[in-house]
Formats: structure tokens, sequence, C-alpha cells
């Protein structure tokens, strides 16, 4: 296999895995915003918009500090780290709603959920 080849592969490797994570990430918000009370996304593109922001604002605050908000994966850090994620989402995705109760109730059924879920969703 050449090297322009395996780099082609590699890359497309990469867009599947971050799509697929993505996708996760949808499901996840999804199911959430389903549970929880006070906490409301409009239609499907807001979905994606939201995951998509979701994602990027745990990719920049992991890049940056190291941890990522997942309630799990760091306890009570990790648990404050999303729930001021999945808050703070609000400001930049329009249909997107939650109160500071819904966003810590969001945070424990997103990391139930997301623990359940096979595959790692984090970036």
């Amino acid at each position: 296999m050449s090297n322009a080849e395996s780099s082609t592969k590699s890359t497309s490797s990469t867009v599947w895995q971050i799509v697929g994570r993505l996708i996760g990430a949808a499901v996840v918000l999804a199911i959430t915003a389903f549970f929880t009370p006070g906490f409301s996304i409009n239609n499907i593109w807001t979905l994606a918009i939201a995951a998509v922001v979701l994602t990027a604002i745990d990719y920049l605050v992991s890049r940056f500090t190291g941890l990522h908000a997942s309630p799990f994966g760091k306890g009570f850090v990790g648990f404050a780290l999303a729930a001021i994620t999945l808050y703070v989402t609000q400001f930049f995705v329009a249909g997107y709603s939650i109160s500071w109760m819904a966003a810590i109730i969001g945070a424990l059924i997103y990391g139930v959920v997301d623990y359940f879920l096979p595959g790692n969703q984090s970036m």
C-alpha cells in the first residue's frame, strides 16, 4: 500500500469516527432531553447542532484543561463540567432550552445513558 493510499484511508477513518461520535452524542442528548424535565430541544436540526456544539465544547475543555465532561469519568469535577456544558450550550443553539436544575439532572441522565451505550463518544 502506498503512502497516499494509507493517508487517504486514515483520513476517511477519522472522518467516520467523528461522524460516529456526533451521532452517538446526538442519541445520548436526545434521550437525556426526553427524560429531563425543564430541558427541551425543538427539532432534529437543533439536536444535531447541539450535539456538534456539545462535542466542540467538550473537546475544547479537555484540550485546555485535560478534563472530560463525563459524569462518571472524573467524579464530581466531570459531573459539574457536564452540567455546565449542557447549560452553556443553550447560549449557542437556538431552540435548545435548559434550566440550571435540569442541567444538573440532565448531567446525571447523560452520564448514565453514555455509560450504557457502546463505544466512546468523548473526543
